[in-house]
């Protein structure tokens, strides 16, 4: 009988980022209704545009993964977090497709995948997001 072992892991980027920074930002200004700005470094401009989430991507390398944790499971333990993990599609999918689909096999035939067809009720929009039961995507 075979065993599973599952594995948590972080995933972790190096991420860039190229900020414009006004030309004052290290001046305190006086606006018409009383109040000022503060004066901050360009570097501390360009750090809380990023930390804000406001900032484009310039580009970014994949330094990993780091395994925080191990610990065996059965089959059905596994299936169970799937579900717990991806609730909408862990609902859509019967056990033999998320076994299919997500546990890695010895077999490497076995780790094909199942086609888009015979995934249920899935449905997605053209730039591959799924669509939630009674949403409308084009909103």
């Amino acid at each position: 009988m075979s065993r599973y072992v599952l594995v948590e892991a972080i995933s972790q980027f190096r991420m860039r980022y190229v900020v414009e920074v006004p030309d004052d930002i290290e001046e305190e200004l006086y606006f018409k209704d009383g109040t000022r700005s503060f004066p901050c470094t360009p570097e501390e401009w360009a750090k809380d545009t990023v930390t804000c989430e406001e900032a484009k991507e310039f580009s970014q390398h994949h330094l990993g993964e780091t395994i925080v944790s191990t610990r065996e499971v059965t089959l059905e333990e596994a299936v169970a977090q799937y579900r717990i993990d991806e609730p909408v599609i862990g609902a859509a999918w019967d056990d033999d497709l998320i076994i299919k689909n997500t546990i890695t096999s010895l077999d490497p035939k076995e780790d094909r995948g199942t086609p888009v067809s015979e995934m249920g009720d899935l449905k997605f929009t053209t730039a591959g997001d799924y669509i939630y039961p009674g949403s409308d995507p084009q909103t």
